[in-house]
């Protein structure tokens, strides 16, 4: 099992940034991938950005040059720094973490971030 806590969340003026944090705990070396997702209301979750154990990233088109992706592995911790944040970037954020034995998905509780003037 893996348990895994967002923190950083909040309200931030349009062009203003942002620092998420991932802790994560429990089965740590059973960890193939990590990523950082988000929920609008009314909206499907998607998926912003994601690291693998060795250091690869994605980000999704809109938030390419505005948000990085990065993981302190001796931190067992997963950040995501947000700049130049935007209102369609408002949403509930949620750490996500990939096992391959076993093959499953852990979701933390989510952070929300209103990004508004």
């Amino acid at each position: 099992q893996v348990q895994l806590v967002e923190s950083g969340g909040g309200l931030v003026q349009p062009g203003g940034s942002l620092r998420l944090s991932c802790a994560a705990s429990g089965s740590i070396s059973s960890i193939y991938s990590m990523g950082w997702y988000r929920q609008a209301p009314g909206k499907q979750r998607e998926l912003v950005a994601g690291i693998s154990s060795g250091g690869n990233t994605n980000y999704a088109d809109g938030v390419k040059g505005r948000f990085t992706i990065s993981r302190d592995n001796a931190d067992n911790t997963m950040y995501l720094q947000m700049n130049n944040l935007k209102p369609a970037d408002t949403a509930v954020y949620y750490c996500n973490a990939f096992s391959l034995t076993p093959r499953m998905n852990y979701w933390g509780q989510g952070t929300q971030v209103t990004v508004s003037s």
